[in-house]
């Protein structure tokens, strides 16, 4: 059974705006320009849209910007440990891979996932596996190799997994 798409006359709004917009910077601000700018606006997302999958959308945004001050304050204290690690005796570091188990499996949450572990200083998604079941993670330093799981499990997979419903 095939779905009838429906006409819309601005498929994806924030594109078209965005269009637009780079069409002007890149020409004079001729009403001219101004037109056909705003003609390519409409008609490149009418074309492209069947083209494009369904994007998973967030939600709950006010969690999504939760998640996102959660992020930077994470980011900040994670500089901190890292540059106080570095500043003492390499010895004392216990670098490590580990594999983390995902729950996740839509690509935009999963992206999004897997670059909150990037930019915590101190861990970096190294590869996912082909399933997409696993990610493996380097860690600079690993006390406790489940603890930290449940901390990446918990701190930013169950949060973007109730942001965007998966």
């Amino acid at each position: 059974m095939n779905k009838v798409r429906k006409f819309v006359w601005f498929p994806t709004p924030y594109h078209s705006i965005l269009l637009w917009l780079v069409w002007q910077i890149l020409h004079d601000f001729s009403r001219g320009h101004m037109v056909l700018g705003a003609m390519f606006a409409i008609v490149i997302p009418w074309i492209v849209a069947p083209l494009s999958e369904k994007e998973a959308v967030a939600k709950k945004p006010i969690k999504a910007v939760i998640y996102t001050f959660r992020l930077l304050i994470d980011i900040v204290a994670s500089n901190y440990d890292v540059a106080k690690r570095v500043l003492q005796s390499n010895r004392s570091l216990k670098p490590a891979f580990i594999a983390v188990p995902l729950d996740i499996k839509e690509p935009v949450p999963l992206a999004i996932f897997t670059s909150s572990v990037s930019l915590t200083p101190g861990t970096v998604s190294v590869e996912l596996s082909e399933d997409r079941k696993w990610l493996y993670v380097h860690v600079l330093h690993l006390e406790d190799e489940q603890q930290l799981i449940n901390l990446i499990k918990d701190r930013y997979e169950a949060p973007l997994k109730e942001i965007f419903g998966c």
